[in-house]
């Protein structure tokens, strides 16, 4: 998952740059976030844990945005190219949202998840252009939905407990 975050966060800065007359601190939550997937895709093709299997729902990812990559090479539409990748962007939440909602439990760190909702509100100050501001609000919208979603896991869990204590 992690490979495909890499060429899609690429491909996203790639297509801001292309699209306007900007540099890499027009858009810092992307360029920072390039630096950030890739380290990290390093890290675990290095130090991560062999055994873990590639799921369907991984490939289907890595296949559209490769096929992401090739309608961009093709076309050169910067502006449709980044919208496409901004939605796979999206739909790489849905295992975390789905494994949050089906197990009721909260394995996310809050600080770190909460961290990462501050970075793109305050790259908002500083982002110039669409494309910059599309990712920015996207991030906010998707880390935000997740955020939701732990406090309601941690609080309805909390409930649980207290009725377990009270019966």
């Amino acid at each position: 998952m992690w490979v495909m975050f890499s060429i899609a966060v690429a491909m996203s800065l790639i297509t801001y740059l292309k699209e306007g007359n900007y540099g890499f601190t027009d858009n810092i939550l992307n360029s920072v976030d390039v630096i950030y997937v890739v380290t990290v895709s390093v890290a675990i093709a290095i130090w991560g844990e062999k055994s873990s299997k590639i799921t369907r729902f991984d490939l289907g990812c890595l296949v559209v945005v490769g096929m992401i990559v090739v309608f961009w090479l093709f076309t050169q539409n910067h502006l449709v190219t980044n919208f496409m990748i901004q939605t796979i962007l999206v739909i790489a939440y849905f295992p975390v949202v789905k494994r949050l909602i089906e197990t009721r439990e909260n394995t996310e760190p809050f600080l770190v998840w909460t961290g990462m909702m501050i970075a793109p509100v305050f790259s908002l100050l500083s982002s110039k252009g669409l494309l910059a501001t599309v990712y920015s609000v996207r991030a906010i919208i998707c880390v935000g939905t997740l955020l939701l979603i732990m406090l309601w896991i941690e609080f309805s869990g909390r409930r649980r407990n207290v009725l377990k204590e009270s019966e």
